[in-house]
């Protein structure tokens, strides 16, 4: 079964760009490991060769992913996204209602999520605890040390 992801320009990007670096420019450096191993003479004991066939499949493995999540990836139009409540791509102002502090994240596909740069994961707990609220609305979401509960401040696509 396809598990479909969304990603904005950017993120879709990103994953077009790492799979040509891995095609163009990892698999023949692989290859080419594999052959330089394999002119060293006997094989059976050629402890460089087997390291460069298994770097070699791992490699053809991560591509192999990379092409299925792409396949199943889809672009999203932001213009497009309803404001009136949170969805992926969403840019939400939250206030902690145990502390007071104010926060803003986006939402987005869990392959784009960076918390450093304010974007969290729609699959996250808190991402799944602001699905579908609206300005106004309280989130209680539970997470590994408890609860907590968040007002939603605002919405926005930016």
């Amino acid at each position: 079964m396809s598990n479909v992801s969304y990603y904005t320009a950017e993120g879709l990007k990103k994953l077009k760009d790492e799979l040509n670096q891995l095609r163009d420019i990892e698999r023949p450096k692989a290859s080419q490991a594999i052959a330089e191993a394999r002119d060293k003479g006997d094989l059976s004991e050629n402890a460089e060769y087997d390291a460069a066939k298994e770097a070699q499949g791992l490699l053809e493995l991560k591509i192999a992913k990379l092409e299925g999540t792409l396949a199943n990836a889809r672009l999203i139009d932001e213009t497009q996204l309803d404001t009136s409540k949170v969805l992926v791509l969403s840019t939400v102002k939250l206030k902690n209602q145990t502390n007071g502090m104010e926060m803003k994240y986006k939402l987005v596909a869990e392959s784009e999520a960076d918390l450093k740069s304010g974007k969290i994961s729609v699959s996250s707990p808190i991402g799944k605890g602001l699905l579908g609220k609206k300005v106004g609305d309280t989130a209680e979401i539970s997470i590994p040390n408890g609860k907590i509960t968040f007002e939603i401040l605002g919405i926005t696509r930016e």
